[in-house]
């Protein structure tokens, strides 16, 4: 019957506008879901009958416009939604949001998928999981010297708590300070008199073994200091022995004219290799006129202190940071940081192509086009301490319920009134 037709396109219209809500109703339920992207629904319409096909015009007669009556309406996409959601700041160093288009890269039950939600911890095993799925978070591991290879090829990112920062045996140590003009030449006495003042500062050996050595300076002559280096004996002994010396000449403006120590050569106790520590007094002014660099010999106090020196002990991991580029990084109680892992990210040419596998995951479809893996930083930055908020505009939702409800309330009304034409046929055989 010729009502049918207006039937079955309030029919279609009624099951597309229930979908429309449907993904309204998603969105809305989603508002506060980390990291999730909201879905849209849009219509397009049904094959349309044609009635009267279009003519051209003659010499005679104009032309035609064809005659169609469409037959309703269905759902054209349901797209996802990849715009930036807002990122949140929560004090949690794992808590990480990609500001870009990239993707986290998870591994769940041995199939890899990709995730915007970045509300990570550490499990008993030290891996990087994603919220209560345990979905480990993939990207590479430094080595032993915190080196990140090359290549994308992605593992496991395990942050083991029990990793140390090695021992760095003191190769050189940088002075500072000034010896006073106006001291007089050191005399041993007794009493001891003149100009002598003593520096001490740790030096370690390979195996992190803290070995002290202490500078001695005297004044031996006008504009003259001698100075010698000693390390305690071992216990019990309660001795020092020499382990090197040398002269420094200064300038009559103060500055150094030569100081070229030799190194100083300590066998340590502990069982580790030999030390050779060169020391640097500053730069003689001849190389560097002008400047009074290292120390100095002026009419202020005697102090000499390390300005730099190399060498530390071993220490323990104490914090995890990571920064913009996905380098996980570790602070040690050696005052050290060393890269730990790095976060590799994922691109798509169609992310809008990615099917949607629940917790906040998404697996490759065939349009999604196959992921590149990347840095962060060559296309998206990561920020840690913060999350990714959901996209659902909330407004937005509301407005588009309105008119899935008029829309559904309308076509609700072709069916009515179809029926009533419908009722009208029937009655007409009374």
């Amino acid at each position: 019957m010729a009502f049918m037709k207006a039937l079955f396109a309030g029919v279609s219209a009624l099951r597309n506008h229930q979908t429309m809500m449907d993904v309204i109703g998603n969105n809305i339920s989603n508002i506060n879901t980390i990291g999730f992207k909201s879905g849209r629904a849009t219509f397009a319409e049904m094959y349309a009958q044609t009635i009267q096909g279009a003519t051209r015009p003659t010499d005679t007669y104009g032309g035609s416009n064809p005659m169609q009556v469409g037959l309703g309406m269905s759902i054209s996409t349901v797209d996802t939604m990849f715009n930036q959601g807002s990122i949140e700041s929560t004090g949690n160093a794992f808590d990480l949001a990609i500001s870009g288009s990239s993707f986290f890269v998870v591994k769940q039950g041995g199939q890899t998928l990709y995730t915007r939600a970045g509300n990570f911890g550490i499990d008993a095993e030290g891996k990087v999981v994603s919220g209560s799925s345990g979905a480990v978070l993939q990207g590479k591991l430094a080595d032993a010297n915190g080196v990140i290879p090359s290549g994308n090829a992605l593992q496991d990112i395990i942050i083991n708590q029990d990793v140390k920062s090695p021992a760095k045996a003191t190769t050189f140590i940088k002075y500072s300070g000034n010896l006073d003009a106006s001291a007089a030449i050191y005399s041993a006495g007794p009493p001891e008199t003149g100009g002598k003042t003593t520096s001490m500062i740790s030096a370690y050996d390979s195996l992190g073994v803290r070995v002290p050595v202490t500078l001695t300076f005297t004044k031996t002559g006008t504009n003259t200091w001698d100075w010698s280096a000693t390390v305690p004996d071992p216990a019990p002994a309660t001795t020092s022995s020499p382990v090197g010396s040398g002269t420094i000449v200064f300038n009559t403006d103060g500055t150094l004219q030569s100081a070229l120590p030799p190194p100083l050569t300590i066998t340590p106790t502990s069982g580790a290799d030999p030390l050779s520590i060169s020391l640097d007094f500053g730069t003689p002014s001849a190389t560097a006129p002008g400047v009074f660099s290292g120390i100095t010999q002026t009419s202020l106090k005697s102090g000499v202190s390390v300005r730099e020196t190399d060498g530390y002990t071993s220490g323990t991991l104490l914090t995890v940071s990571v920064d913009k580029t996905g380098r996980i990084e570790g602070t040690f109680s050696n005052s050290t940081r060393q890269n730990l892992a790095q976060i590799m990210l994922a691109d798509f040419n169609n992310p809008g192509g990615l099917l949607r596998n629940g917790e906040n995951t998404y697996d490759i479809s065939g349009n999604s086009g196959t992921p590149a893996i990347l840095e962060a930083g060559e296309a998206s930055q990561i920020f840690s301490n913060s999350l990714e908020q959901s996209n659902v505009d909330l407004a937005d939702e509301f407005t588009k319920m309105i008119t899935a409800q008029r829309g559904f309330q309308a076509s609700a009304r072709i069916i009515t009134t179809s029926d009533e034409f419908l009722q009208e046929v029937v009655n007409l055989k009374r």
